[in-house]
């Protein structure tokens, strides 16, 4: 029995050096891209690693997978750290069939065994699964469509679409989300009133395979109209003004006296029209200019 114990516990070891699904640490588990592209990957975290240093590593074994990125590397696989959204995410480009294998999602702790969580990469000519774009955008209001690609042989697969942010999946369509499927390897996904809540990360699935998509929703522009307007109060002050009112009275007079020698005696006549002037008019004018030139003589007999 003693032996039988001894046994048991190699093997539950071994198991778990093989395979250690954390709960600290969360990503999607079976991911599928095409020869020469890329693929990014979010890696959740709980917030007690938040400033933990973060890591890629490549290997079947999770005590003795090769590091490939650490956080703020640069190259072929970068490694970037989102500490407000407990999320690193790690960018990998210009994949080969040689790069598909098993992947850690990893943290580093300086006082005990590191964390991480595992991913099966396949890279293919053609892949299980795929979308037109990873990476889609939409107005607060409006809506967004994804297309995605499945093979053929997934065609009676289930098809989700699923949230990264609460791990919830859709198979159907409701109020906001509506998934069409032409059972001929393409499913549309169509998000309609998008809110700044819906931003983030999600993955399509057939089957057990899955690809990520990351949304980005925008505010609506909105129009605002500019208007003048002068107080009342100030139009008040200004024309109770005493120097207002005088130079109010002085321009009218010399505007009406203007007005009323041009129409009097500036009228043009072209060949063929006759021209008919009111006499009263011309009377007033006439007064008009009387008077000015008797207020004229007035001062000069003054002086």
């Amino acid at each position: 029995m003693h032996i039988c114990s001894l046994i048991s516990f190699f093997i539950l070891s071994l198991v778990f050096l093989c395979v250690s699904e954390s709960e600290s640490m969360k990503t999607l588990k079976n991911v599928a891209v095409k020869s020469g592209g890329s693929l990014t990957m979010p890696c959740f975290y709980d917030e007690q690693y938040k400033s933990n240093p973060k890591y890629w590593c490549k290997g079947y074994y999770w005590r003795s997978c090769g590091i490939v990125a650490r956080t703020n590397t640069s190259g072929r696989t970068s490694v970037t750290d989102y500490p407000t959204q407990n999320m690193f995410t790690v960018e990998l480009n210009r994949l080969q069939d040689s790069d598909s294998g098993y992947y850690w999602c990893a943290v580093e702790i300086k006082d005990g065994p590191d964390d991480g969580d595992y991913l099966y990469l396949t890279v293919s000519a053609d892949p299980a699964v795929s979308v037109i774009n990873s990476r889609v955008s939409g107005q607060e209001g409006g809506s967004v469509s994804v297309q995605c690609l499945y093979r053929t042989d997934y065609k009676n697969k289930q098809k989700q679409w699923c949230r990264f942010r609460d791990w919830s999946c859709l198979t159907s369509q409701n109020s906001a989300v509506q998934i069409s499927d032409d059972g001929r390897g393409a499913v549309s996904v169509e998000m309609s009133g998008l809110k700044k809540s819906d931003a983030g990360w999600y993955w399509f699935s057939a089957g057990e395979v899955g690809v990520t998509v990351h949304l980005t929703v925008t505010e609506r522009p909105t129009t605002t109209a500019t208007v003048t307007a002068t107080s009342s109060t100030e139009k008040t002050s200004i024309s109770s003004s005493p120097l207002a009112r005088n130079a109010n009275l002085t321009t009218t007079y010399k505007t009406t006296a203007f007005s009323a020698v041009k129409s009097a005696s500036s009228a043009e006549t072209t060949p063929g029209q006759v021209y008919h002037t009111n006499d009263k008019e011309i009377d007033w004018a006439k007064q008009v200019i009387v008077n000015i030139v008797k207020s004229l003589l007035i001062l000069y007999v003054r002086d």
